[in-house]
């Protein structure tokens, strides 16, 4: 996982605590089923801050729900030169992870299909066959190709009810999974928007001196 606080990769190595154990009641007709609430806690080995996730089952029902407390959302800054709507769809899929895995990974699934479509000039509605399109070479760098189909599968299991073919437990998407996801469209970002804009301004700095110097600039 990657720290919320320095966004730097970390070993999860979460202690945990529990908090209060609720037993079922039953009230005005209605019964309210078992409730379990704990917390788990790690400081970051790299800045030392503190994350803290509460987790909450219902175990009666075999329900789990888990979120971060602290910090409230996740440090993932987006350089200067994402634009619109890719910037937004970003930082919201960033905010809501903390409380909702399931609903940033929808946001992220959304987000890189207009980046394939809108930079990669995919022509297909459906995401697996923009991945495909772009995995021919010399489209994206091979990395991250081989993670874009994981950005896929995270944004299905988010977007439909997806159960376990072992257990017909209904799988959830993992806050890490969806981290995931963050990271292969910061990825996109850097070969789409930010290394293009880096090589403009060393070009233009280049021909500047060209130009003093009398010579060709380069085209």
């Amino acid at each position: 996982m990657k720290c919320p606080h320095c966004n730097t990769g970390i070993h999860e190595e979460f202690g945990g605590a529990s908090i209060v154990n609720f037993a079922a009641v039953e009230s005005r007709g209605r019964v309210f089923p078992q409730v379990a609430w704990s917390a788990k806690h790690q400081r970051c080995p790299e800045c030392f801050e503190s994350i803290i996730y509460l987790h909450k089952q219902l175990p009666t029902v075999n329900v789990h729900a888990e979120f971060m407390v602290y910090p409230r959302s996740s440090s993932r800054p987006v350089g200067a030169e994402v634009t619109e709507p890719y910037r937004t769809d970003f930082e919201e899929a960033c905010v809501v992870l903390p409380f909702s895995p399931k609903a940033s990974a929808a946001l992220s699934r959304r987000c890189l299909q207009a980046i394939l479509r809108d930079k990669a000039g995919t022509k297909s509605k459906d995401l697996f066959d923009q991945i495909e399109e772009v995995s021919a070479p010399g489209i994206l760098p091979s990395y991250i190709v081989q993670d874009l189909h994981a950005v896929r599968n995270v944004g299905n299991i988010a977007a439909h009810t997806t159960k376990s073919t072992n257990t017909g437990e209904i799988i959830d998407v993992a806050p890490g999974e969806a981290e995931w996801n963050l990271d292969v469209l910061e990825s996109l970002f850097d070969f789409y928007f930010v290394q293009p804009t880096l090589a403009a301004m060393r070009k233009a700095d280049l021909n500047k001196k060209l130009k003093e110097a009398g010579k060709p600039e380069v085209k």
